[in-house]
C-alpha cells in the first residue's frame, strides 16, 4: 500500500495500523499513483481548539474518509502529546478502513502488544474498560471482556507486589527439534550437544553474578520462570545443576510461584519432574499444541498424543506441582474441528491453566519459507470463539493477554487461569508491572522503572555467542547504575501502570 504522510511523520503509527487492518499488504512511499493498488493519505492539522487527524483510501477509483480529533489542551507535553496524536491517526485510518472490511478486525484500531494495559488504565480513572474499549478503540465486545477480565488480573496482582519485588527468568536455548512455527532463538539439540555443558557452565556464572547484584540492590524474587526453548531437553543432572544453584545464589524465601516449562512431552522423564519438585518449582508448563498426529507431524514435533497423555499423568502425581498446557490455533494441517478436539482434550485433563496461542507467521520460522497451507482468518475465529465459550463454562478466566504481529486473523494470545491460579510471572512480564532480571542465552533483562521509564539489556542470542561473549560486569554494572542513578527508597519502586 503506497502511503503519503502529509503534516506529521508519525510513520511507525501509520504502517501500524495498516498492517493490523491489511496484513497482506506492505508499506511503500514515493508519490500518489493510485492506478494500481492501495494509496492511503494520513493528514495531521492544528487547528485552534483541536488536533484533527484525516485519511484518505483509495482504491482503484473508489475513495473512502475517516477522520479524528483531539482537544488541543490536553496535549500537555511532547510524551502525550505523541500517544494522543498518534491514537487519533489510526483511529481515522480505522473509520476509513471500515468501509472496506469485511468483517470488521476484532481488536479494531489497537495495533499494541499489550491491550490489558488499557482497560487497567480506565479501571484506575474510575471508567468502565469494555466501554472504552468498544467506543473510543472499536474492539469488539468479545474482546473487550477478554481485556477487562486480564486487567482484573493484572490489578491483583500488581496490588500484592511490593516495591523490591522484581521476576527472575532463566532462559535455555535449546529443544529436541525445531518446530516449523517457531522464530525464537533455540536450537535443536541433535545438532547442538557440543554447546551444552559450555553453555550450562557460562549460566551457572551469570545465576552467580546476578543474585549478588540482587542481593546489593536489596531486591525480592517473586517469581522465577525457566524457560525457552526447552528446559527439560537438558540431562537430569544439568536441569538439576542449573536448579540447585539458582537455589544456593538466590533468596527464594519471598518467591510465590516458580515455573519450569517442560514444553515438549518427549522430554518429561519421572527423574526430570522429581528433580523440579525438589529444586522448589511449584508450576510446570506442558506444551502439546494439538492433540492430532497429522498437525504435530506438519509442525515438525517428534511427539505424539500419547506421549503428552503419558507426561501430563507423571505431572500429576508430583503432589504440588500445579500444570499449564499450550495449544495453538491456525496450526498447518489444523481446521476448527480438529482444534475444538484438542481443547475439549486439555479441558477433560483439568490442568489449572490453559495458554492459547494464535499462529503467528514470523520471519525466521520454516512454514515462511515453504508453502504450507495454514487455516484462514474465518476459521481461526472460530477457533478461538469455541475456547473462550468452551474455558468460560470449564470454570477458567483469562488472567493475562497480549498480540502478535502476523497472527492469523489479527487474533490474540491468552493465558485462561482456575480462581487462584493465575501465573504471577506471566502478568508481570506481559503488563510490565515489575523488574525482570534475565540471564541465559537469548535473555532480556527489564528494568521497570519509576515514571514509566523501561530499560532493556540484552544477552547474546545464540548459545555459541552466549558462551563466547558474555560480560557480567558490564551488564551487572549497569543495572546497578540504574538502580543507584534513582537514590533513596525510590530505587526499588518498579510497580508500572499506563
Amino acid at each position: 500500500m503506497r502511503l503519503i504522510l502529509t503534516g506529521h511523520d508519525y510513520k511507525y503509527a501509520v504502517e501500524q495500523i495498516m498492517l493490523s487492518l491489511f496484513p497482506g499488504e506492505r508499506p511503500e512511499y514515493g508519490g500518489a499513483d493510485t492506478k494500481e493498488g492501495m494509496c492511503a493519505e494520513s493528514r495531521l492539522t492544528f487547528g485552534a481548539v483541536y488536533a484533527q487527524a484525516a485519511t484518505v483510501l483509495r482504491t482503484g477509483s473508489k475513495v473512502y474518509r475517516g477522520t479524528a480529533r483531539v482537544r488541543r489542551d490536553k496535549l500537555a507535553d511532547k510524551l502525550v502529546s505523541d500517544r494522543l496524536l498518534q491514537k487519533i491517526i489510526k483511529q481515522s485510518f480505522y473509520r476509513a478502513a471500515a468501509g472496506i472490511l469485511e468483517p470488521p478486525p476484532a481488536w479494531g484500531s489497537l495495533t499494541g502488544i499489550r491491550p490489558a494495559k488499557i482497560a487497567a488504565a480506565a479501571m484506575a480513572r474510575g471508567q468502565n474498560p469494555t466501554k472504552v474499549l468498544t467506543r473510543e478503540y472499536y474492539v469488539s465486545p468479545e474482546r473487550a471482556e477478554l481485556c477487562a477480565d486480564a486487567a482484573e488480573a493484572s490489578l491483583a496482582v500488581q496490588k500484592s507486589l511490593s516495591p523490591r519485588d522484581i521476576a527472575l527468568y532463566v532462559g535455555i536455548p535449546f529443544c529436541p527439534t525445531r518446530c516449523a512455527y517457531c522464530s525464537f532463538v533455540s536450537i535443536g539439540v541433535e545438532k547442538s550437544f557440543g554447546l551444552i555443558k559450555p553453555f550450562v557452565d557460562a549460566l551457572l556464572l551469570e545465576i552467580d553474578a546476578t543474585a549478588a547484584l540482587a542481593a546489593r540492590l536489596g531486591l525480592r524474587v517473586a517469581a522465577v520462570y525457566i524457560g525457552g526453548g526447552t528446559p527439560t531437553a537438558l540431562s537430569t543432572e544439568m536441569l538439576g545443576a542449573v536448579m540447585s544453584r539458582v537455589a544456593r545464589s538466590f533468596d527464594l524465601s519471598s518467591v510465590r510461584e516458580y515455573t519450569v516449562e517442560a514444553g515438549r512431552p518427549d522430554t518429561i522423564t519421572e527423574e526430570k519432574l522429581c528433580v523440579i519438585k525438589a529444586h522448589g518449582a511449584t508450576r510446570v508448563s506442558i506444551n502439546p499444541q494439538s492433540m492430532s498426529h497429522d498437525v504435530l507431524r506438519a509442525i515438525g514435533r517428534a511427539h505424539t498424543p500419547e506421549d503428552t497423555f503419558r507426561a501430563i499423568d507423571m505431572a500429576r502425581r508430583m503432589d504440588g506441582l500445579s500444570l499449564n498446557t499450550d495449544v495453538i490455533a491456525g496450526l498447518p494441517e489444523d481446521s476448527a474441528r480438529g482444534f475444538c478436539e484438542t481443547l475439549d482434550t486439555m479441558l477433560r485433563l483439568c490442568p489449572e491453566n490453559i495458554t492459547v496461542h494464535t499462529l503467528s507467521l514470523k520471519k525466521g520460522s520454516s512454514l515462511m519459507l515453504g508453502d504450507t497451507k495454514v487455516p484462514g482468518g474465518a476459521s481461526v475465529g472460530e477457533m478461538l470463539s469455541y475456547a473462550m465459550e468452551s474455558l468460560r463454562a470449564g470454570g477458567y478466566a483469562p488472567y493475562y493477554l497480549y498480540r502478535q504481529k502476523f497472527t492469523s486473523g489479527g487474533f490474540e494470545n491468552t493465558g485462561w487461569s482456575r480462581a487462584g491460579a493465575e501465573g504471577i510471572y506471566n502478568i508481570c512480564m506481559m503488563e510490565e508491572l515489575c523488574t525482570v532480571l534475565s540471564v541465559g542465552g537469548g535473555g532480556v533483562t527489564k528494568l521497570v522503572l519509576p515514571g514509566g521509564r523501561i530499560e532493556r539489556i540484552f544477552n547474546a542470542k545464540f548459545p555459541r555467542e552466549y558462551i563466547q561473549g558474555v560480560d557480567w560486569e558490564t551488564k551487572t554494572q549497569k543495572i546497578e547504575e540504574t538502580y543507584n542513578s534513582m537514590g533513596g527508597q525510590d530505587r526499588c519502586h518498579m510497580t508500572l501502570l499506563k
